[in-house]
């Protein structure tokens, strides 16, 4: 299949996602040489949580280094990661070349999504692609956004959410794929529906199937300033996948910001979470890779 339109991301950098996903290719082809990163910076730890990588937070690094994305992977895998996330098929053979899988494979897009019933051919086909695709591969999760409100009354949106992901539940159970519905904070995303952790609760147990859940993005549920830490462990039954990120600046989740992450980790851990926690944190320092590794630790509990 073609690869599947961007994952959601801030304004400001959602153009360098998409780069990322049509245009890492180009990036391989490059062809200029990398340094691998010393196996020392495995994380020597009996860690319990799975951790992937967003490739997106990574695009202008990568371009500024010429790195391709096999030695980016040698990296990510040489660091402990399971995972490199929000890529298409293209560029799986790169990660499982080194022992890598994608944890949520993209579909389609942020603003029209299953909220509105004309959309669902177009939505429910991606996903069924990328179903088909993540199955073939092994892989866990796929992707799935609720679209804009665009003046859409909440209930009814959250209603044909329901009615979509009921439409392909049956499917995903079938093929062992789970479907993520991801929150997003409304106001990076403006108008974006799926902004609460009701709302997303509230979807997952009208569905009613094992295999659609919430990707709870931890940063984003913060902006909107939900109770992460009880949600975390209150709502655990929905959560299929977590994403990272500083707050309030997203930028690396250490001291820097707010956000206890060792903390949450822990609360995940003790809810009997076995799925992938992904680092979807902008690094800020100029060697993000460094900055990954110290999230890496950081979560390793």
């Amino acid at each position: 299949m073609n690869a599947p339109s961007a994952h959601p991301l801030p304004t400001n950098h959602r153009c360098s996602r998409r780069s990322v996903l049509r245009g890492m290719a180009g990036v391989a082809a490059a062809g200029a040489a990398w340094p691998l990163v010393s196996p020392t910076w495995a994380a020597e730890t009996s860690s319990k949580i799975k951790q992937s990588v967003c490739l997106w937070c990574y695009d202008g690094f990568m371009k500024r280094e010429k790195m391709e994305l096999d030695a980016f992977a040698a990296a990510c895998a040489a660091m402990g990661l399971k995972s490199i996330e929000l890529v298409g098929p293209d560029q799986w053979p790169a990660l499982k070349k080194n022992g890598l899988i994608c944890a949520m494979t993209p579909s389609h897009g942020i603003p029209k999504g299953l909220n509105r019933l004309e959309n669902h051919d177009e939505c429910l086909g991606a996903i069924r692609r990328s179903i088909d695709a993540t199955a073939e591969a092994g892989f866990p999760n796929v992707i799935t956004l609720s679209g804009n409100r665009e003046g859409l009354d909440k209930e009814v949106g959250l209603a044909n959410c329901v009615t979509g992901l009921k439409k392909i539940a049956g499917y995903a159970e079938q093929k062992k794929v789970t479907v993520c519905m991801e929150l997003l904070n409304s106001i990076d995303h403006k108008d974006y529906m799926a902004d609460s952790t009701a709302w997303c609760v509230e979807l997952v147990h009208r569905v009613g199937s094992p295999r659609v859940k919430v990707l709870y993005d931890i940063y984003h549920a913060a902006m909107m300033k939900e109770d992460v830490l009880a949600d975390i462990q209150k709502h655990a039954d929905c959560w299929g996948h977590y994403h990272t990120g500083g707050m309030p600046g997203r930028n690396e989740i250490d001291d820097t910001q707010t956000l206890d992450y060792a903390k949450l980790m822990r609360a995940i851990v003790d809810t009997g979470f076995t799925g992938y926690v992904g680092q979807e944190f902008i690094p800020k320092r100029p060697d993000a890779l460094k900055s990954l590794q110290q999230a890496v630790a950081l979560c390793a509990v």
